[in-house]
């Protein structure tokens, strides 16, 4: 028997809609329900592709005995946090404020007026491993609510208070050293034998290495470089990155980046994407073009809606088991590929009769110094292979924020690959975007079965403003840099912190929480904060207008005050900062012909702030023919018509 989630549109909440747990999607409904019945809120949080979340699933939620005692005593609500990041990003900070540490599922415990009063994350059905287990969990809350419920209530308004005391807003003080403190602190936790930062479980962080390789490139600094390129190297060697489909993994659950977490995320292909292309720029090493180029591959043939946009993620789990579709026995490489091709696939992938996962073998590079196509036939043959055991879960839902990622990442591999298909793609998702998740300047957050989502966030913006710009950089269509500059303005009229700077998540106008955050820590994927102080930047530098200095300067002194302690956690801010006080090349190009933009777009700098011109005064031709003006170190060069940087 259906619950209360049939009707919804998000994968998550359908893989749901089946279980005895009588849930509620996020609806004032729910919550009236709650408060008609004086029952406590049980809050769960997740996302189709979640490991976590499918074992708490299976354990508690799909189990008859659970789901009487969830029906009889609270009122049970389901979210996707990729729908609904405010909800998360509230939830989350409540969570971490009880158990000093977050994830998913996220498991919360409120009143009818949404005050929490208690937060975990996974919990076993039964207790185990110095866990409490979910049933006992629920029953001691049930009685508590009961018998001792001002406590219950009280609690909730002290971690409400808590975190609703002020966060910093403008502050005085240094900002100089910012960027050289982020360094060394990226420098003291580089682990110099495996790459990375820190210990496992790895994270790819691909914006760190993007902050690091500005660094290396403006500082002339070969050590950082050898950072990014060592962690790099071995990411793409490594289990993280699936040798027989492509892409990524979301994360490396050992140091050697060997065994990953086996789920794959739009985001950490695309922010990869920018950086094995933006590391290929600036080293011209094959191997990063190669591999953001698998990137697109995988992301083209297994993410992508023929509608142009792109898929959210694929599961990791298969037939019930982690990983299971990725991993292989000896014997049937042999099986697939033959005896003698068999062996040397096995020897050079790392395919041994014990396994190097649990009994299995996940194929990876990390003993081997080939990569170079030599077994490319075979590879092809294994994917086909593969396909055939196990359709993976799909997470089909379009993410405006994440495919925003994705375009800029492919425009960004279409300037150093000249590969008129990658910014194909890139053009075609914005016209998705722009028919299915845009009207006039307002953007929705989430898209599916012909649905929007009700609401976008500030998120939605950064990160569309800023394909937008990548989208201009790559084409030279000034269209593109307008629309950029249509929605960073209504983000701007949106979000903005006025009095005290900054953005918040969601419209102040319009927010149902308790509290309303201004994230600034960049996670998996930089924050909304750290891409508006990235935008007011490239717009700025590309468009000379005041305006967007003086945003640029609010939002970075805004950004200061809170990364003073921390600025490793704040990389895309510091790639920001760089870029604004040591900007790239400044290239007007005077056009002769527009036909000419055809052959000058894949020779200019992937930083570079490229504006055209046609028939300028300010910008006469030389010689009747195309002219270049470029400006670098606050100094102009003389006009040519060899484009020289």
């Amino acid at each position: 028997m259906s619950n209360h989630l049939k009707n919804e549109t998000s994968p998550y909440l359908l893989q749901h809609a089946e279980n005895p747990v009588d849930w509620y999607p996020w609806c004032e409904e729910a919550f009236e329900r709650a408060r008609k019945e004086e029952k406590p809120v049980f809050l769960s949080v997740g996302y189709s592709t979640c490991h976590w979340c499918h074992v708490m699933a299976h354990e508690s939620f799909e189990d008859k005995k659970t789901a009487e005692i969830l029906n009889r005593y609270f009122i049970s609500i389901k979210v996707d946090r990729e729908e609904r990041p405010d909800i998360d990003s509230v939830y989350m900070a409540v969570c971490q404020a009880f158990t000093e540490s977050g994830g998913w599922p996220m498991s919360i415990f409120m009143t009818w007026d949404k005050k929490p009063f208690l937060a975990g994350t996974y919990f076993p059905v039964r207790s185990r491993y110095g866990m409490p287990g979910f049933i006992d969990l629920l029953n001691e809350i049930s009685g508590r609510w009961n018998i001792s419920r001002r406590k219950l209530l009280d609690s909730a308004d002290r971690i409400i208070a808590h975190l609703q005391q002020r966060i910093p807003g403008y502050q005085s003080g240094e900002e100089d050293r910012l960027i050289e403190k982020g360094v060394r602190m990226f420098s003291d936790n580089f682990d110099r034998v495996y790459g990375g930062f820190g210990d496992a479980p790895k994270f790819p962080t691909a914006h760190n290495l993007l902050f690091l390789m500005l660094y290396a490139e403006r500082k002339s600094d070969p050590a950082v470089l050898g950072m990014v390129e060592k962690t790099l190297l071995q990411m793409r060697k490594g289990g993280i990155f699936d040798h027989i489909g492509y892409g990524f993994s979301r994360y490396s659950t050992d140091r050697r980046f060997l065994v990953p977490h086996f789920e794959k995320m739009l985001y950490d292909n695309a922010l990869l994407m920018t950086a094995y292309a933006s590391a290929y720029s600036m080293t011209q090493n094959s191997i990063y073009l190669d591999t953001a180029e698998k990137i697109a591959r995988y992301v083209c043939r297994e993410l992508t809606s023929t509608d142009g946009g792109f898929y959210s993620a694929q599961d990791a789990d298969s037939e019930g088991v982690e990983g299971k579709y990725y991993t292989f026995a000896l014997s049937e490489i042999m099986e697939v590929l033959g005896e003698e091709r068999g062996k040397e696939f096995a020897h050079i992938f790392d395919i041994t009769e014990d396994g190097n996962f649990e009994g299995v073998n996940i194929p990876n590079l990390l003993k081997s110094n080939v990569i170079d196509g030599k077994l490319d036939a075979e590879l092809e043959t294994l994917y086909h292979y593969r396909k055939k055991r196990w359709k993976l879960h799909l997470d089909d839902k379009v993410l405006i924020s994440w495919n925003s990622m994705m375009i800029g990442a492919l425009s960004v591999l279409y300037r150093v690959s000249g590969n008129d298909r990658y910014l194909q793609a890139a053009s075609d998702a914005q016209r998705f975007l722009e028919r299915s998740l845009s009207e006039n300047t307002y953007l929705y957050t989430s898209w599916r079965g012909g649905k929007h989502s009700k609401n976008g966030f500030l998120d939605d913006y950064a990160f569309y403003v800023a394909g937008l710009i990548e989208l201009y950089n790559a084409s030279l269509n000034e269209a593109y840099l307008k629309k950029g500059e249509q929605f960073c303005r209504e983000a701007v009229k949106r979000f903005a912190d006025n009095e005290n700077g900054g953005f918040y998540l969601s419209d102040p106008d319009n927010t149902e929480l308790f509290m309303n955050p201004k994230e600034r820590y960049d996670r998996a994927v930089p924050s909304g904060n750290s891409m508006m102080a990235y935008n007011f930047v490239r717009l700025y530098q590309l468009t000379e207008k005041e305006e967007y200095q003086e945003l640029a300067k609010k939002q970075i002194r805004y950004m200061s005050a809170g990364t003073r302690e921390y600025p490793m956690g704040h990389s895309m801010f510091l790639f920001a900062k760089l870029m604004y006080e040591e900007p790239p090349e400044h290239i007007v190009i005077a056009l002769k012909n527009a036909t000419d933009l055809e052959h000058i777009k894949g020779r200019l700098p992937l930083l570079a702030n490229v504006v055209t011109v046609f028939d300028d005064k300010n910008y006469p031709l030389l010689n009747n023919r195309t002219t270049f003006y470029v400006c670098r170190n606050h100094t102009c060069l003389a006009p040519s018509n060899v484009l020289s940087v």
